[in-house]
């Protein structure tokens, strides 16, 4: 389970802006948050939600088993290796320019402890039933059947509110972000919406470069027998040229977006043309 009614949410750095921001956002959603932590600013209070100095005392006295965590690169790894070490079973890293080197530690250090990492420079989860960990705007889910997995952000807000406008609601909502090197996978999200009686079909959203989308089809043909439809940016991409995240390069012919297409195809996934036709192919 990507989220559920017994997720229980600490914010680390929630005394900054986007943390005191984000939070309040998430408590609108419905969203369990029961502690922040900045050190130094323990027994303070932000949005209603104490603040605690450590992790460790946070989810001793709250018993929480998931964070956010909006602190700054350069603070992430020490972020996230305190939440591991604090037993926190999902860890969502909103922090962007996190060099690859920390992401590459807090990831395999998170799975040594049985932790998920989502991220870093990810938007998170949304969960149409418990609420969001992230920064995805709520006002555009509705609540329904359909998973959606994406790499990147913007994509992900776009194709959600066109679901919506269609009457579509969706069941959970996974954005792994696009760095070259993040925690949960594509695969792994698409084997959680398999797995999920509330989801029924799945939408998978990717982009050039890598090699994820043409992992999925495998995937997909092999052991997912709920119906997809995807959307893969970068069509008209220049060839040679470096677009966006640093995971969006191309390499030897691989990860372009008419590879990832035909791959999806031969898996039997439909694949939108823009992103407003991901309905229609629903």
């Amino acid at each position: 389970m990507l989220m559920g009614a017994e997720t229980k949410v600490i914010v680390q750095g929630i005394t900054g802006h986007q943390g005191e921001y984000h939070a309040k956002s998430m408590l609108n959603s419905g969203t369990k948050v029961v502690a922040g932590v900045t050190p130094g600013r323990g027994g303070s209070n932000v949005q209603g939600v104490r603040v605690f100095d450590d992790v460790r005392t946070a989810v001793s006295d709250t018993g929480a088993n998931a964070s956010v965590v909006f602190v700054p690169a350069r603070y992430a790894l020490d972020a996230v290796l305190e939440a591991i070490e604090a037993g926190l079973r999902t860890v969502v890293v909103i922090s962007e320019h996190v060099p690859q080197k920390d992401a590459l530690i807090m990831i395999e250090y998170g799975r040594l402890k049985g932790c998920r990492i989502l991220g870093p420079n990810c938007p998170g989860m949304t969960s149409s039933r418990y609420g969001k960990m992230g920064i995805m705007p709520s006002q555009i889910f509705k609540k329904g059947k359909t998973g959606v997995v994406s790499r990147s952000g913007t994509l992900t807000y776009e194709i959600v509110n066109a679901l919506s406008e269609a009457g579509i609601g969706q069941s959970t909502c996974v954005g792994i972000g696009g760095d070259r090197i993040v925690g949960t996978s594509m695969l792994e999200v698409l084997e959680e919406f398999e797995a999920d009686p509330d989801t029924d079909n799945i939408v998978l959203v990717g982009e050039i470069g890598g090699m994820a989308e043409e992992e999925a089809a495998q995937l997909i043909k092999n052991k997912i027998s709920k119906p997809v439809v995807a959307y893969i940016a970068g069509r008209t991409a220049p060839p040679g040229k470096r677009m966006g995240h640093a995971g969006a390069i191309i390499s030897r012919g691989a990860g372009t977006a008419s590879s990832k297409i035909e791959a999806l195809n031969e898996a039997g996934v439909r694949v939108a043309f823009l992103p407003t036709d991901v309905p229609g192919l629903l």
